[in-house]
């Protein structure tokens, strides 16, 4: 009896293990219950590894640091230790009877050239001053950057420059929020001021919803976008402007739809003519001046311009602001509902121009003269 129980359960056992062999061969890629928890965390941790090193911005390269790009320029070391680059034209400061400090707009730098002829510049001793603001060209990135610090920035350059106790001021597209931060916050430091076509945050509060709304949808659908993720997810804006899946700001991508007609035939005049310096504009990360500078211009900003008070109550001064009504970048509503939300504010609205009216040298001598008149 036991020799039989002993081989039947021998049987029995060989039955079972040919069943499992012959399941195991019909399926050999089963994993079991204990192994996918393993296995998931190790692709989530794999997705969340390759999510934060896309969104990662990549270090700045800092002119003068090891592997960085080589400083050329003369430069000002400011109270928190960063240096901002800069350049002058014109009269000696010391001679001239206006001080001119120049905000160039995304994308450039100190060395872009205004048409103002010599001659004009000697005419009315007008002493020019353009420095690379920061993250641009040869001046230090400000992780710290923001629509107030524009202005402080300002104020130590022209401290460290001598400029005296007051100074004009131009600033050009998206150079004019550091302006807007001046008449806040610098108001007793300005002779004068000149915004020319000055960007616009379309999530202002002032804005009634409707025209921000309508201008904002009047831009190419792709720049709407770079906007809005400059705006509600700024962390988010390095991997946006880098990925290939959708499409970035179009002027980054070489595109000219944005342009007016006007913007055409100047960009088709200047394609022959040497940019000086304006290769190193980029030269430090794309992220520390262009990324950053719609992060500010477009994010909240620590005021509006309806909070700023008349910096020249007295007519001692004047504030005016030049918009292009075929400007693509800008839409002309914004700009004209302002200047009339701020009396003070001298609105010239250029009916044949568009967003590079600056470089017109007819417009761009009318809006230094104009300037000079204050």
């Amino acid at each position: 009896m036991a020799g039989n129980t002993s081989k039947k359960i021998s049987a029995a056992s060989a039955r079972a293990h040919t069943r499992k062999s012959k399941q195991s061969a019909k399926n050999p890629f089963r994993f079991s219950s204990n192994m996918i928890a393993p296995i998931a965390v190790g692709v989530l941790m794999g997705f969340l590894g390759y999510a934060y090193l896309a969104i990662r911005p990549p270090a700045p390269k800092t002119c003068g640091s090891p592997g960085g790009p080589p400083v050329t320029s003369p430069r000002v070391k400011l109270s928190d230790g960063r240096h901002l680059a800069y350049k002058e034209k014109g009269v000696a400061r010391e001679e001239a009877k206006f001080k001119i400090i120049v905000c160039h707009g995304f994308g450039d730098s100190k060395d872009f050239h205004l048409p103002v002829s010599e001659e004009l510049i000697k005419e009315l001793h007008i002493y020019i001053l353009s420095f690379d603001r920061a993250g641009y060209g040869e001046s230090d990135p400000n992780p710290a950057r923001s629509v107030k610090s524009e202005a402080f920035d300002i104020q130590e350059l022209a401290d460290n420059l001598h400029l005296g106790p007051k100074f004009y001021l131009i600033g050009i597209s998206m150079g004019a929020y550091p302006v807007y931060s001046c008449l806040k916050y610098l108001p007793h430091r300005l002779s004068g001021a000149a915004l020319v076509v000055p960007v616009v945050n379309y999530w202002w509060q002032f804005l009634p919803t409707k025209l921000s709304k309508e201008a904002l949808e009047k831009l190419l659908v792709q720049d709407q976008w770079v906007f809005r993720v400059a705006h509600y997810t700024p962390w988010l804006l390095n991997w946006w402007m880098t990925q290939k899946w959708f499409p970035a700001f179009s002027t980054m991508e070489g595109k000219l739809d944005g342009f007016s007609r006007s913007d055409l035939e100047i960009l088709k005049q200047s394609s022959g003519t040497p940019k000086e310096g304006q290769e190193k504009i980029l030269q430090q990360g794309v992220h520390e001046c262009l990324h950053r500078d719609m992060i500010v211009g477009f994010g909240k900003w620590e005021f509006e311009p309806t909070d700023i008070d008349n910096p020249f109550p007295n007519n001692e001064g004047y504030v005016r602001m030049w918009q292009a009504y075929e400007d693509k970048f800008i839409p002309y509503e914004l700009n004209r509902y302002l200047s009339q939300q701020l009396p003070w504010i001298q609105y010239h609205e250029v009916p044949d121009a568009g967003h590079l009216l600056i470089y017109n040298a007819t417009l761009c001598e009318a809006i230094f003269k104009a300037l000079c008149s204050s």
